[in-house]
């Protein structure tokens, strides 16, 4: 099976996201997506996410009318920070017959020198870069990645915290039932 990889903190997952998703499965003809919540970000650690369930919950909610997308909860049955190069390597051991692709924003390609293990990852994984306007990519590494068009969507999920915790709209952000998750439990406040 190929199998894309979208992690992410998803503090709240939005629109966004699933577009991405769908867009490198189309593309890359891709079998499954599996949406990967981190559990400590190696470049958030100490930051305020809300609780893990919460995010864990909310992912589910998004990804729960597309078939193709599935929730992988890996990441957190480990401690310490979520480096790729480990969940790469614990994915491979589980599923042997599995091709990885791991998608991340166009921008993000011109720092994977500075990921963990880096040359070791770039062997045993392929990185789908989703083009975003502006973003021009250093030539050492746009041959490691397979590059994929999608529409631009300029949603973060910062400003969607921000919008929640200001009581201001953020229906066409969000798929409905993770706005219903967050108005019920109160995620960002003032909901």
């Amino acid at each position: 099976m190929k199998i894309g990889i979208l992690g992410g903190t998803f503090d709240p997952p939005h629109f966004g996201h699933l577009l991405i998703a769908e867009q490198a499965r189309e593309t890359c003809s891709l079998d499954e997506v599996w949406f990967m919540p981190t559990k400590i970000p190696p470049h958030k650690a100490g930051s305020n996410l809300c609780l893990d369930e919460d995010r864990i919950e909310m992912v589910r909610q998004a990804i729960s009318s597309n078939p193709f997308f599935q929730l992988s909860l890996i990441e957190f049955e480990r401690s310490g920070p979520s480096y790729t190069i480990e969940t790469i390597k614990e994915l491979k051991k589980r599923y042997e017959d599995h091709q990885f692709y791991f998608i991340i924003g166009g921008d993000m390609v011109n720092y994977l020198p500075k990921w963990k293990d880096i040359d070791e990852l770039l062997i045993l994984i392929t990185f789908i870069g989703i083009r975003r306007p502006g973003h021009l990519l250093k030539p050492i590494f746009s041959d490691k990645v397979v590059l994929v068009e999608a529409p631009q969507l300029e949603i973060s999920s910062s400003e969607i915290r921000e919008r929640l915790s200001n009581n201001q709209s953020v229906r066409y952000l969000l798929p409905e039932p993770v706005i219903d998750f967050i108005k019920e439990r109160d995620i960002y406040g003032k909901t």
